[in-house]
């Protein structure tokens, strides 16, 4: 996976790069191919923000979080990305996808 990861106004350091990996990492126990993730880093006057944008084979995933540190918003982004997968995945399982609810024949 080629991860790209962006900075504006600031230098992306070794650890910083790691600890994106590494969270990034997390997201693969959805075992959903994750096309060419893009992180962007930037500070802000206070506080740090964190924005990803991830293409899937089901859609694009969207997700940023702000903190006055810079781990901590890497993590508030990935628990958001994480949310997202979880309820892409579950989706087909929510109460309104089942076809019998749909089926006129069973409101007479």
């Amino acid at each position: 996976m080629i991860l790209n990861i962006t900075s504006k106004q600031m230098e992306i350091t070794e650890a910083i790069r790691r600890h994106v990996e590494e969270r990034l990492a997390k997201l693969e126990k959805w075992q959903i191919h994750l096309i060419n993730p893009h992180i962007v880093l930037s500070k802000e006057s206070n506080e740090f923000v964190a924005d990803a944008n991830i293409n899937t084979p089901n859609g694009a995933l969207f997700a940023s979080a702000k903190h006055i540190d810079m781990y901590s918003a890497i993590n508030d982004l990935i628990s958001k990305l994480e949310k997202q997968l979880n309820k892409a995945q579950h989706k087909g399982e929510a109460r309104r996808s089942h076809s019998n609810l749909k089926d006129p024949s069973l409101s007479e």
